[in-house]
């Protein structure tokens, strides 16, 4: 007896894997609230919060201007933002008596030296320090070789802090690219060649990186938060699988995806865009235990973006926006 050939079916895609128990546990010992950044060492030593921040945002500011000098990939500069925050959860930057701290470029500087070989990026020390001298001097032409005296300052800072910081950091170098995460979800959605849902979740995590959201969220939830922020302004639905939303399939708490989305509007409702009026952000905000809102633009009923508000939301070509700081400040080192 022959039977006869059924319909064949697709096949069915694999769905994500929860993160190693390990990678969890090594990630949440760099998770902090709200109120204990307000803890940090340079603010509990009398810095304003506002200014601590506003040092912060510098310091990663010179991060991605001295990587772009150099043509480093995102992940590196990702990395290297994250070790540069986590530093100042350790470390002051106010001076003291009998205490000089490290400046926040010197800072910026070895994070981004350390990152290049964390992520296997290296580039030469010459390379490294030519940049740095030009960036801080906003010279980007200047001449900077070993016979003048900002080359071996810089060098030498640079090596000398580096033991610094990996003492600071614990020596706990693992750091899981929201970068790599985000691409995998896409993938698994068969988004991945959407150009505008791209651009705008590769522009969320750029601009997540010149603030603190690393040290609140690990790096899954982050990805998840720009997934959804390329899929509300791309007007791009995320299925559900066997009756579970995108947000449980992908491991990730709904809840935090909110808090992401609002702080990232909080923050530029703060410092908006100069050559934007409206906060391309602003879109995103949703009450972190309201309604729920779903997987789609269509299941944001009450909190839809207009036309203008989504026309103004959209990234430049590079997925960075407007919202990057370029400028930079005094570039000599004391000392």
């Amino acid at each position: 007896m022959v039977s006869a050939a059924g319909t064949p079916q697709p096949p069915r895609r694999e769905r994500p894997r929860p993160p190693p128990p390990a990678v969890v546990e090594a990630e949440q010992q760099w998770i902090f609230v709200e109120d204990e950044l307000l803890q940090a060492p340079s603010i509990v030593e009398g810095m304003a919060p506002e200014e601590e921040r506003t040092l912060r945002r510098k310091g990663i500011n010179f991060i991605l201007q001295v990587g772009m000098m150099l043509k480093l990939p995102q992940t590196t500069l990702s990395t290297a933002a994250v070790f540069f925050n986590r530093y100042l959860m350790k470390n002051s930057l106010k001076p003291k008596p009998g205490y000089k701290p490290l400046h926040h470029y010197q800072v910026a500087a070895t994070a981004l030296f350390l990152a290049t070989k964390v992520e296997e990026n290296c580039r030469k020390m010459k390379e490294l320090v030519v940049a740095c001298v030009r960036v801080a001097l906003k010279d980007p032409n200047k001449l900077v070789d070993e016979q003048t005296k900002d080359f071996w300052k810089w060098r030498d800072t640079i090596l000398y802090s580096e033991d610094v910081l990996l003492e600071s950091l614990c020596f706990d170098l693992n750091v899981e690219s929201p970068y790599k995460t985000m691409y995998d979800m896409m993938k698994y959605y068969g988004v991945e060649h959407n150009k505008k849902l791209r651009n705008s979740a590769w522009a969320f995590l750029a601009d997540s990186a010149l603030t603190q959201m690393c040290l609140l969220f690990d790096s899954r939830t982050i990805a998840a938060a720009s997934l959804y922020c390329g899929a509300r302004m791309a007007e791009v639905s995320l299925e559900d699988d066997d009756g579970k939303p995108w947000w449980e399939i992908q491991h990730v708490k709904l809840r935090n995806i909110r808090r992401a989305c609002n702080l990232m509007a909080d923050i530029y409702e703060r410092s908006p865009d100069k050559d934007e009026d409206a906060n391309k952000y602003s879109g995103l905000r949703t009450p972190e235990d309201g309604i729920d809102f779903g997987d789609t633009p269509r299941s944001m009923e009450g909190v839809q973006m207009t036309g203008q508000e989504l026309s103004q939301s959209q990234p430049t070509a590079n997925g960075t926006g407007n919202a990057t700081e370029r400028g930079s400040e005094e570039g000599e080192l004391d000392g």
